[in-house]
């Protein structure tokens, strides 16, 4: 039960980030979306334990994963410049 959780999770954060930060170079579909709110939760659990937010072992909530998300859609809209520039 634990990953269908964590697929679920990744999917809101995923739309919620991707709806703060709307772009036209942004990864899309379903897949991509949860993969986008998977990794920003795992962003924001890593982040946050370094930060001492979190005790080690804990992960990040909705909103860190929401908050991972959207760093990585920054990062991801960056290095799409770069390539469509160079």
């Amino acid at each position: 039960m634990g990953i269908i959780w964590t697929i679920i999770i990744g999917f809101i954060a995923g739309v919620i980030a991707k709806f703060i930060m709307p772009g036209s170079n942004e990864p899309s579909g379903f897949v991509l979306t949860t993969i986008l709110g998977i990794v920003g939760a795992v962003i924001a659990s890593y982040l946050g334990q370094a930060l001492g937010w979190y005790a080690p072992g804990q992960g990040a909530g909705l909103i860190g994963a929401v908050v991972g998300a959207i760093v990585l859609l920054f990062v991801w809209g960056v290095i799409a410049k770069r390539r469509d520039q160079g």
